[in-house]
């Protein structure tokens, strides 16, 4: 298993590659729609994209944590 300590670049991670998968596929499927290079397509640009999208996850989540503990009370 994976120690405890690795958690958040993990959860940055695994989150990164599902957002990018996601919006990569929508956002291919609306410029191609579906032919026989899509799949390609979107495999070259979900890759590209999680290269972005990893480190500004990791950048973004400390900051959006501050955000949502002012803007959130305890109880």
């Amino acid at each position: 298993m994976i120690p405890a300590r690795y958690g958040p670049v993990l959860f940055s991670l695994i989150l990164s590659g599902v957002m990018s998968l996601l919006v990569s596929g929508i956002s291919t499927l609306r410029a191609v729609q579906v032919d026989q290079d899509f799949p390609g397509l979107w495999a070259g640009a979900w890759l590209t994209g999680w290269l972005f999208a990893f480190p500004a996850v990791m950048l973004a989540a400390p900051l959006a944590r501050k955000v949502v503990a002012r803007l959130t009370t305890k109880g």
